[in-house]
């Protein structure tokens, strides 16, 4: 009995730990009205009206006719929702619980591991970007040369299954640094020095694109999960997410790809990117830049450096989105405000939104149903009762993923509550 006892209480007791049940389907029309609407794609509309049924955006506008339920968000504002490019959100959720750690697997060479089938949707640190306004996510796998395949998700539901926007995306890229940090364990100095197997890792690279090629192209074939997984790059369906972050190595890892067969490549981390822009332009490729909160990495470098590469990039005229790969994942939800502090470095605001929204959805390839807030697209956005990029003002009223009015309430929102209550009479 005490047994049984005991195992009743353990299951409440993850019950409890457990996200909130998924908002249910969209059952009627709704609009909102009186609020400014940032489109993300640069545009802004006053006074507008937004109308959404069947998870759908049906009209938008400053002459929209009401239908349905109406929401007043007079003085708000209505943003589309936010999306976090290679994170390993829902495949970890304490990193010190190894059980809890499904972000990496044996292996340097593993483009077949499938990151969405391990996606935990119930995960209380993906439940907390709600709240800021961070709604989808890719969903990437973490370490090897290259890491596996990512997944494109909502943030409710109830399974991967119901969370999958997009499956299998991409496959993820670490390209060899120049140089690497010196293991002191083993006697060699501390600090940078250079990578003498950088030409071998390359190799290693060559080596297995050539292979999966010529596995794709071969009429018999011996089954082989690794060169199978790459075949996407070769036609087109899927893209190289290429992690690079000095001059040489972003030249060397496109080049290497390029010649591989790779139709579509996405730069991810280009902290020397706006070196080669024109390179970068010749060759269509997109930047999901680094985070704007972290000290530049070299001693010559401008204090500010970080904060304001994003913005040299736009300038320049790339492709740009923001992403914090890099950063452990509970920062993810920090993503509007990392925008907002390119906003400080000059660049427009609506264009700063862009990185995180619309321009985001392009270079994902979601963009046909996320990202922006336009007729036909799915009804994924929320209002604010301020600027969304201004940690003092993203304050959320109402949010929606695919038209269902979901919940804002997290494991942390109640803690704030109960403790506000605590010590506000103090």
């Amino acid at each position: 009995m005490k047994k049984i006892n005991f195992l009743i209480a353990l299951v409440w007791s993850f019950a409890g730990l457990a996200q909130q049940t998924p908002a249910p389907e969209q059952t009627e029309a709704i609009t909102i009205t009186g609020t400014t609407a940032h489109i993300g794609n640069g545009t802004v509309i006053e006074n507008c009206s937004i109308v959404f049924e069947n998870g759908k955006i049906t009209a938008i506008g400053s002459s929209v006719t009401a239908k349905g339920k109406s929401i007043d968000a007079s003085g708000k504002h209505i943003y589309p929702g936010f999306i976090a490019p290679g994170k390993s959100l829902g495949l970890v959720e304490v990193n010190a619980v190894r059980a809890s750690n499904d972000q990496d697997e044996l292996g340097d060479f593993i483009p077949h591991i499938r990151s969405l089938i391990a996606y935990n949707a119930e995960s209380k640190v993906v439940e907390s970007m709600r709240p800021n306004g961070v709604l989808l996510a890719q969903i990437t796998p973490k370490g090897g040369r290259i890491s596996g395949t990512s997944s494109i998700v909502q943030f409710d539901a109830w399974n991967w299954e119901d969370a999958a926007v997009k499956v299998d995306d991409g496959i993820h890229l670490n390209w060899p640094g120049t140089f690497r940090r010196g293991r002191w364990w083993l006697g060699e100095p501390r600090g940078y020095q250079p990578n003498k197997n950088y030409q071998k890792n390359i190799d290693a690279v060559k080596s297995f694109m050539a292979n999966s090629l010529a596995y794709g192209k071969a009429s018999v074939k011996e089954k082989n999960q690794a060169f199978a997984a790459m075949q996407g790059l070769f036609d087109g369906s899927q893209k190289l997410y290429l992690y690079a972050q000095g001059e040489k190595e972003i030249l060397d890892g496109i080049t290497t790809a390029k010649d591989a067969g790779v139709k579509n490549i996405v730069l991810v981390g280009g902290y020397h990117a706006y070196k080669i822009t024109d390179f970068l332009k010749q060759h269509n490729i997109p930047v999901l830049v680094n985070f704007t909160h972290t000290l530049p990495n070299f001693e010559d470098d401008d204090y500010d450096f970080t904060f304001k590469l994003p913005k040299l990039l736009v300038d320049a005229g790339l492709l740009v989105g923001l992403q914090n790969a890099s950063a452990s994942n509970f920062q993810t939800r920090n993503l509007p405000f990392y925008a907002g502090q390119v906003v400080a470095q000059g660049l427009g605001k609506e264009k700063a939104l862009q990185l995180i929204s619309g321009n985001t959805a392009k270079i994902l390839g979601i963009d046909a149903d996320y990202g922006t807030l336009e007729v036909g697209k799915s009804a994924t956005f929320f209002v604010s009762d301020g600027d969304a990029l201004d940690m003092r003002t993203n304050q959320l009223s109402h949010a929606f993923i695919n038209g269902r009015a979901i919940s804002l309430e997290t494991h942390q929102t109640k803690l704030w509550k109960r403790y506000m209550e605590k010590f506000e009479g103090k």
